[in-house]
This record gives structure tokens, C-alpha cells and sequence, in this order.
């Protein structure tokens, strides 16, 4: 028997060439659904892991971070909103609304509006990307005072090395929590995850009767509204004109390649690919932003910070098999 079979080791290797070209941008017409949806589903992890880098580059140039989020969210929701009133989706009634009101609330004026404003803090990309990661593990802490149910073990595990996964982040910045601008930083970050798991909760409990992904787009644009309002009333909004054009491309990439590309690729990829396997990208996008964060940005990367990020996403994954709670549930879920 010969030690080295080289017309084997020939196949496997054109093997995995085939399986490889099918995240080939030039032939991904040619293939087949399963295909397309990977390749759709590889853009959603890589996209959204961007758009924390996107969004930390263009806070650096504008004095209110909540501005350059009410714009995005704005364009991005008119987007959506034109788009579904060209083909004659009616308008929500009445009480439609109330959840629509709510989540707009919740899901973008605070925990975007709020994880995008922290970026304009002493924090990175990367560290912000794993701390919006987390808030599956708020929804064990909510039901360890309000579920009249036994807790699964999974779930209590995943909290635990969850938590333990962020201490072994942040004992390698302990030094840094000295810094109000950081402690400030992490604060909002945190309470933006407090907040999406809230929404978590309500949208679970109110679902909309009409086209959710109407109802996105009508919660976006009402966000971007009052968060503009609201950045306009402190003095700290600039005129469109004084806005520089780096703020801009942060935008338009957000807009188009975050809100629009990648969320058309999440939607093909979640039809075509069971729920659990598209949901992927939530563990993903906090590697893109980490590994991007460190080349693009010289962010640090330390070992703390690589094992612990894992740790803290394995906990998570733990949590979500625990109670089948994917990111998946919440498709609006593009980083920050």
C-alpha cells in the first residue's frame, strides 16, 4: 500500500475546490437554491459584522452620534416603507400601531440609537459587536425572577459561561474602567441589550397583523424622526451641508449594504435554509467586527479578548438551543 495516494488526495482536493465555488460571486447564478442561500447567508455574516466598523468610523466625524443613526435609520426605513406602499400594502390601523410605537421604542431609538451612540465612547468596534451579542443571556436573567417554570439546565449553563466569558473580556480592561468615557462607553452598550431583549419579549407576546417587515420599516423611519428631533433639541445636530463626507459613506454603506443588501440576503437565506443554520450569522458577526476591527482599525486584539469572546458566544449559543430563541426571530438585528 502505497503511503502517498496522490489520485486520492487529487479528489478530495477538487472535492472541496466544488464545494468552495459555490461561494463564487461570478457563478452563483448557475447554481442551485441551497447554494444561493449559503452564499446569501456568508454576505449576512460578513455585512453585519461590518456595519459595527461602518458605524465607528462615522461617529469619529460628527458631534451626535444619535444623528448619524436617525439618518440611517431614516433612509433605510423610507426604503422599506416605499418600497411596500408601491406594491399597495395598506397602512396599519388603530391599535396596529401600538406595537409598531413600541418597538420603534425599543429596537431603534434605544438599543440602536443607544449602540451606535457608545461607539462614540473609548470602546471598539469589536468589544461592541460581543457586547450586543449578549442579549439572549438577559432573557435567562428575566425569566430566573419571572418564569413560574423550571429553568433548563442548558439554559442556566449558557448564563454562566455567557457571564464568565465577559469577566475574561474585561479583565483586560480593568485599567481602562478608570476612564469615565469608557465606563460611559459600556453602559450604553449594555443597556442597549437590556432593551432588545425587552423588545424580544414583546414582539413574541404582540405579534403585528400586517407585513412585519412593513412594520420595520415604519418603525425605522419613526425612530429616525424623534431621534433627530431629539438631537436637534440639545444643539448638538449639525446642518446636512456641515456633515462630512466620511459620516456620509458611513451611512450609505450602513443603508445600502446593511440595511438593504444584507437584509434582502438574511430574508433569501432564512426561506431557503432551516432556521438554525441561518441564524449563524449572529455568532459570526462579532468575529468579522473583532478580526476587521484589529487590521482596519489597529484595534487591540489580546488573548482575553479571543478566548473570552468565544466563551461568551458558546454561552450564548447554549441559551438559544436552550429555549430555540434565534436571532433569526428578529431579522432587524444588523449589528448596530
Amino acid at each position: 500500500m502505497p503511503l502517498f495516494d496522490f489520485n486520492k488526495t487529487l479528489s478530495q482536493s477538487t472535492d472541496a475546490l466544488k464545494s468552495l465555488s459555490a461561494l463564487n460571486p461570478l457563478t452563483i447564478h448557475k447554481k442551485g437554491t441551497r447554494a444561493k442561500a449559503i452564499f446569501a447567508l456568508s454576505l449576512v455574516c460578513i455585512l453585519w459584522g461590518t456595519t459595527w466598523l461602518a458605524s465607528k468610523q462615522g461617529v469619529k466625524y460628527i458631534p451626535d452620534a444619535l444623528q448619524m443613526a436617525a439618518i440611517r435609520q431614516m433612509l433605510g426605513g423610507i426604503c422599506y416603507v416605499g418600497f411596500f406602499l408601491y406594491k399597495r400594502i395598506p397602512l396599519p390601523k388603530g391599535k396596529e400601531w401600538i406595537p409598531i410605537i413600541v418597538l420603534s421604542f425599543l429596537n431603534f431609538m434605544i438599543s440602536n440609537g443607544l449602540s451606535t451612540l457608545a461607539l462614540q465612547y473609548k470602546i471598539s468596534a469589536g468589544l461592541g459587536a460581543i457586547i450586543g451579542a449578549i442579549f439572549p443571556l438577559w432573557l435567562v436573567v428575566i425569566g430566573l425572577f419571572v418564569s413560574k417554570g423550571k429553568m433548563p439546565a442548558m439554559a442556566i449553563a449558557g448564563l454562566l459561561l455567557g457571564f464568565g466569558g465577559v469577566c475574561v473580556i474585561f479583565y483586560d480592561h480593568l485599567d481602562e474602567f478608570l476612564d469615565p468615557q469608557f465606563r460611559w462607553g459600556i453602559l450604553l452598550s449594555v443597556i442597549a441589550t437590556w432593551t432588545w431583549a425587552i423588545s424580544t419579549l414583546y414582539t413574541k407576546k404582540q405579534a403585528v397583523r400586517f407585513n412585519p417587515y412593513f412594520g420595520l420599516g415604519l418603525q425605522m423611519v419613526i425612530s429616525g424622526i424623534v431621534l433627530y428631533s431629539f438631537s436637534a433639541s440639545t444643539g448638538k445636530a449639525v446642518g446636512l451641508t456641515a456633515i462630512p463626507w466620511q459620516t456620509w459613506t458611513a451611512i450609505a454603506y450602513l443603508v445600502i449594504f446593511g440595511s438593504l443588501i444584507a437584509f434582502v440576503c438574511y430574508l433569501y437565506a432564512l426561506q431557503n435554509l432551516p432556521t438554525e443554520q441561518a441564524s449563524v450569522y449572529a455568532y459570526i458577526n462579532p468575529m468579522v467586527a473583532v478580526i476587521l476591527g484589529s487590521m482596519i482599525f489597529d484595534e487591540k486584539l489580546t488573548i482575553y479578548l479571543a478566548i473570552g469572546g468565544l466563551v461568551t458566544l458558546l454561552g450564548i449559543f447554549l441559551v438559544n438551543k436552550a429555549y430555540k430563541i434565534t436571532s433569526a426571530e428578529q431579522p432587524e438585528t444588523e449589528g448596530v
